[in-house]
């Protein structure tokens, strides 16, 4: 096989929902890691680094999506493609996201906070990782059953849409949105 497969946009079904599978089963298993072999006196600790870790996703979404995705090159031209083909199985290469998460999450805290806090913190992040590619995927490929996919769904419609002003970066929340007023109506 070619390493450039690891490294491609856009995605055949399987390497597509392996994506899924890979961040799913990380979650659950750092979730099962902390609740198992951390020390009880940490747990509250823990907790708490693990929903910061959830709460800083959103920012990182926001900021990775308009900065980043929108706003420098190459990844504004790549990302371009998927604004033109919204239906297609694009989406970042799960080598490139698990390296960043590793390198940008895990080491610097497992370096300045240990090794509890690290698994914490990276569990929030994968989570929220995890929840963006859902919310993702449905904003584009399911029926809108329920009232925040609804939302999610003609949130992210605004943001593909050619007739409206850039914005509406948040996928998973609309509150940095709001923050930096990246919300046109």
């Amino acid at each position: 096989m070619n390493c450039m497969h690891f490294f491609t946009l856009e995605h055949s079904k399987l390497a597509y929902r392996a994506d899924f599978a890979l961040y799913g089963t990380a979650s659950v298993a750092l979730a099962a890691f902390l609740m198992i072999a951390a020390p009880r006196e940490q747990h509250f600790q823990i907790l708490a680094f693990a929903l910061i870790g959830l709460a800083s996703w959103t920012l990182i979404e926001y900021a990775l999506h308009r900065f980043v995705l929108h706003g420098l090159r190459p990844f504004s031209t790549w990302h371009a493609t998927h604004h033109r083909r919204p239906a297609a199985l694009i989406s970042t290469p799960t080598i490139l996201s698990a390296t960043l998460i590793a390198t940008l999450v895990f080491l610097p805290e497992l370096i300045l906070g240990g090794l509890w806090r690290a698994c914490a913190l990276t569990f929030g992040v994968l989570t929220g990782y995890l929840a963006y590619s859902v919310a993702h995927h449905a904003s584009h490929h399911w029926r809108a059953n329920h009232a925040w996919l609804k939302r999610r769904k003609h949130w992210h419609a605004l943001h593909h849409s050619s007739l409206a002003k850039p914005g509406h970066y948040g996928v998973t929340s609309a509150f940095w949105d709001h923050v930096f007023g990246s919300q046109h109506r």
